[in-house]
């Protein structure tokens, strides 16, 4: 397993000071983006939220290994990762209102977020055998990263994803966050291998294990997975991190598990705070800098929040729009129940 933090040195890692800050800066700014968007959930703003907290390091770092021709393939608790690669803190908040996901203009490589659980997976093989097809012959590959939960190596969209991939050769990582828990499943439950990384065996890729809570190390390994995704080998990564919060906002954490986990400090302990002292004894962070960065992001929520708000809530038939290029039969049914009973409702000032 790879791991950074408390083994070495900043000067003796393939980062520079700038590097390391620039870790830290997205990880303050994911941590109060959570803490925000959990606080509007519980007064009703949005109807569902899944926290991330405890997850920002491995997030960040696999986030900042990205090239810009590559492509991230998210989920529903990849948020920080979706904002460390440069998704608007406002187009997220537009998905958890029921908006159109991609609401600002924007050229970023990223697929809309895959609430059902692993259904991700084949798409980003699709998306990386597409672009292997597609690429000129003198120019290389773009790679994809797939995100996905510990949970979503129990599903067969896991096997089939990855059985193609290694078959194919696809330019995918599928970097997979062990957080612990697959909602109240325990992993020790979910499946037998020792490791999830060990997964990858059966499939013909490599598997990498590296510490979840130690963004250096997380960039470093996707960065190299990355590299070999382009050469045309995929790579699982498994990044052991843990859940401190529940799994979604209607979730209660305290009925399946207990505030002693039987797990390493180094992987249940804050990563932001183990980060920032890191940092001070390389003396690359600053005393206010963390207070400064703190201010800057709750400044672009108060602005992302404000944009959402100001914005007028979709028509009712847009739902229906955007699903096939030609609207089958059922469709029209369906929207012209639809019309009706809002119409016998007498609903006028539709809220949700």
């Amino acid at each position: 397993m790879h791991r950074v933090i408390g083994e070495c040195d900043l000067t003796e890692t393939r980062f520079e000071a700038e590097d390391a800050l620039a870790c830290f800066r997205d990880m303050v700014r994911a941590r109060q983006f959570d803490e925000r968007a959990v606080a509007l959930q519980r007064r009703g703003w949005m109807s569902g939220y899944p926290p991330f907290r405890g997850q920002e390091a491995s997030q960040v770092g696999a986030a900042h290994a990205l090239l810009e021709s590559d492509w991230l393939v998210p989920t529903y608790r990849s948020n920080a990762m979706q904002l460390a690669h440069g998704v608007p803190m406002a187009d997220i908040l537009f998905f958890r209102r029921g908006y159109p996901e991609f609401a600002s203009d924007h050229d970023l490589h990223v697929f809309p977020q895959a609430v059902p659980i692993a259904t991700q997976i084949p798409h980003a093989v699709g998306l990386g055998m597409a672009l292997e097809y597609d690429a000129e012959s003198d120019a290389e590959t773009p790679a994809v990263c797939c995100y996905l939960g510990d949970g979503a190596t129990s599903e067969g969209d896991f096997h089939e994803g990855l059985n193609f991939a290694g078959v194919f050769d696809a330019p995918a990582v599928f970097f997979c966050e062990n957080n612990g828990w697959a909602i109240s499943m325990q992993r020790e439950r979910q499946t037998a291998s020792a490791t999830l990384a060990q997964k990858a065996d059966a499939y013909g890729l490599e598997g990498v294990r590296v510490d979840g809570n130690d963004p250096l190390a997380v960039q470093e390994v996707v960065s190299d997975a990355l590299e070999s995704a382009r050469n045309g080998e995929p790579v699982l990564v498994e990044s052991l991190t843990y859940r401190q919060g529940a799994h979604t906002t209607s979730d209660d954490p305290a009925r399946y598990r207990d505030d002693n986990p039987d797990l390493p400090d180094w992987r249940t302990a804050d990563p932001l705070e183990r980060y920032e002292t890191y940092l001070r004894e390389q003396g690359v962070l600053e005393d206010g800098y963390r207070d400064d960065l703190e201010a800057d992001a709750a400044a672009e929520l108060e602005a992302a929040i404000e944009r959402v708000e100001e914005t007028a809530l979709p028509a009712l038939e847009d739902v229906f729009d955007h699903v096939y290029e030609e609207q089958p039969a059922r469709l029209d049914d369906q929207r012209a129940w639809l019309e009706a009973f809002v119409a016998e409702a007498d609903v006028r000032d539709l809220e949700y």
